[in-house]
């Protein structure tokens, strides 16, 4: 029997480790260009393969089970991870919504509380007074004068409780109160007066204003002083 040589012999660790190394290191380094010096320049094929990321490698060596030696050979020819961009910030809370402030009257006094829901508003600090209909202005504002100090013209919301076109006022020696206009069951009351001098009580206005507010204000509006 001939003398059996060692052709069919195991290959050793080290050639193992430098035959899977050796077509690693050609995938990490496809697409790169030719460095010889005096190398020809290759026919136009089309455009050069990319070369695979690090990300298509790795995979490549998990899915295959490549030993660790073997990744540690190739290590120093394979491409750099790509950094992970940071995570995107959290976006901001939304704004608290802004308080409900009730509707106000278009056209009035921007700086005037009076709601939109009232009928006649009086500023008894600007001696003034208007007429509100359905959100609108619809008259004034327009001067007045009001109650006098120890006889104040009350604050707060009020309704029209009735209206007397002649009205004279018995406590005040059958003084005059044209086109008076009741919102409280105190005599307080819109009426035309003079425009000049404090009340007892009453809102004073103009002739034409007075009429007005009287052909307009029914009973159960709402009156709004502040």
């Amino acid at each position: 029997m001939p003398f059996m040589t060692g052709k069919h012999r195991k290959p050793s660790r080290l050639r193992r480790v430098a035959r899977t190394a050796a077509p690693l290191a050609v995938i990490a380094g496809l697409g790169a260009a030719p460095t010889a010096a005096g190398a020809q320049p290759l026919p136009n094929l089309g455009p050069a393969p990319q070369a695979p990321n690090r990300a298509d490698i790795d995979g490549f060596l998990d899915r295959a089970q490549i030993p660790g030696e073997v990744r540690d050979a190739v290590e120093p020819f394979l491409p750099k991870a790509e950094p992970q961009p940071a995570p995107a910030p959290a976006p901001a809370p939304a704004p608290a919504p802004a308080p409900v402030q009730e509707e106000r009257a278009a056209d009035a006094p921007p700086e005037s509380p009076c709601p939109a829901t009232a009928r006649a508003c009086v500023d008894l600090s600007g001696n003034r007074t208007w007429l509100q209909q359905d959100g609108k202005l619809l008259y004034g504002p327009t001067v007045m004068s009001h109650g006098k100090p120890g006889q104040e013209t009350p604050k707060g919301t009020f309704t029209v409780t009735r209206k007397v076109k002649d009205e004279i006022s018995y406590e005040f020696d059958n003084a005059p109160m044209p086109y008076a206009v009741y919102f409280t069951n105190n005599g307080h009351a819109f009426h035309e007066g003079s425009t000049n001098v404090q009340s007892a009580g009453c809102v004073r206005l103009s002739h034409d204003a007075a009429k007005f507010f009287f052909e307009n204000l029914q009973v159960g509006d709402v009156v709004y002083i502040y």
